[in-house]
């Protein structure tokens, strides 16, 4: 994805990058899509039984076929309150700078069954930037019109279609990256990752169609396009974030899925391309996404939980334009490359206590107009998380309400292409390493 970084003048300062790992770290500080009590309240399971860690992100195999019946499953012992909330408080002990404590979000969600067909997720986010002001926005979308257990043949199928706002966070497996979080950061990156700069991510709507054919074959379809510039903004996002202009955006995802009731795993691929101006005035771009995806899950008797996934992306560019050199006789290129990938592993113990692993990388071609100081944008970070989830379980003394202490240690290896002085103060200056941009954060969050 060309960014907004990479399409101005190549005088890059400290301060933008700086600004660029901050903003990453909050991303990380969001708890993302959880278990949310609407459900729970909606079907009288717990919230445990859709996640292993019985609050999420990740989803069981129960959670998966939940999603994709459109959230509209439920117990029929009358009608519940499709709304529930989520506080999060966060310590950030940052390696250099000034540690907080802050209210960092406080969400609305609105989000369950409205017919036998009709279900959804709307999640209206209030952040908190570290000054003390609170934005509120729209954050993710997902509403489905489902069509269940529809006979073909011998086999049944499951036929829906999702009005969305950030693609990938509607998927059934739930392990792109717009469903966990974990994007790699990176100062480039792909339109399927939201820790791009100039993210797809709610700034976007489409619809996609998708099936489902004897519990194993997932399929869909769809397309994009952005929101104007001043739906943007009424919705809480800044222009500056703007993904610019698309046009002949097409998803794609397959995926098979094997459900072995102890074990569940799947592999999958995914697609998107589109053609892009940005600004929405300038040359147009092609961008082309293709990816797969692994997942296997130990289920077990529900004790010994383990979660692992890898997800690679890679993306093909055609830019519409080259950007000012300041070498003589040197040109940026014209088509290029960005691969994320990332590696996760969760283990969860009696649906409480767990740790998760994650190792995520962002490299792209070698160009140094784009990428000055060191013409490698390449970032390789890692995340460290241990949590407790006291409830969410059937035995739990509420079921129906929830609260997740983590602690998580998010490190950089390398960043903008060095491990040393990453935004190339020139001599004399004190440089910035890649571990001064590590942070250590406290969460505690609770929804109901």
């Amino acid at each position: 994805m060309s960014s907004l970084l990479n399409r101005r003048p190549m005088r890059r300062t400290h301060r933008v990058y700086l600004w660029l790992a901050v903003a990453v770290l909050l991303l990380f500080a969001s708890t993302g899509a959880q278990a949310i009590p609407a459900y729970a309240r909606q079907t009288g399971n717990a919230c445990a039984d859709c996640h292993a860690g019985s609050y999420g992100p990740a989803l069981t195999p129960f959670g998966m076929r939940f999603k994709l019946n459109g959230y509209t499953d439920t117990d029929s012992n009358g009608f519940k309150i499709p709304v529930a909330a989520q506080i999060t408080g966060t310590r950030n002990v940052p390696a250099k700078g000034q540690s907080s404590n802050l209210l960092t979000e406080a969400d609305i969600y609105l989000a369950g069954r409205v017919t036998d067909n009709i279900g959804g997720y709307v999640k209206i986010a209030t952040d908190n930037n570290g000054n003390d002001k609170f934005s509120t926005k729209l954050s993710d979308v997902d509403l489905r019109f489902v069509a269940k257990d529809v006979n073909l043949g011998s086999k049944q199928a499951t036929f829906g279609v999702s009005v969305n706002n950030n693609p990938g966070f509607q998927d059934a497996v739930s392990d792109l990256f717009a469903s966990t979080q974990l994007g790699p950061p990176g100062v480039t990156g792909t339109l399927l990752n939201p820790s791009s700069p100039n993210t797809l991510a709610d700034r976007v709507i489409g619809a996609t169609v998708y099936g489902v054919y004897d519990s194993d074959w997932y399929g869909e379809v769809g397309t994009y396009t952005a929101l104007p510039l001043s739906e943007q903004s009424n919705l809480g996002y800044a222009q500056s974030g703007d993904p610019g202009k698309l046009s002949d955006t097409g998803y794609f995802r397959f995926a098979y899925m094997k459900d072995l009731k102890k074990q569940f795993f799947s592999a999958g691929i995914v697609a998107l391309t589109t053609k892009r101006q940005l600004p929405r005035t300038g040359p147009t771009e092609d961008l082309t996404d293709l990816g797969y995806d692994l997942t296997y899950q130990f289920i077990g008797n529900r004790k010994n939980i383990v979660q692992a996934s890898f997800v690679d992306i890679l993306e093909l560019r055609h830019y519409g334009s080259l950007p000012p050199s300041p070498f003589p006789g040197i040109t940026a290129q014209t088509h290029e490359a960005v691969h994320d990938k990332t590696l996760s592993l969760t283990y969860t113990f009696l649906q409480s206590y767990g740790f998760s692993v994650a190792h995520m990388m962002s490299t792209g071609t070698r160009d140094v107009v784009r990428y000055e100081p060191y013409g490698v944008p390449d970032t390789t970070s890692n995340q460290f998380t241990v949590f407790w989830t006291p409830f969410g379980k059937d035995d739990s003394l509420t079921p129906f309400a929830n609260l997740k202490l983590s602690a998580t240690w998010f490190r950089f290896n390398r960043f903008n292409g060095s491990s040393m002085n990453v935004f190339g103060a020139p001599p004399g200056v004190p440089g910035t390493s890649a571990r001064d941009l590590d942070a250590f954060l406290i969460l505690a969050s609770v929804a109901f």
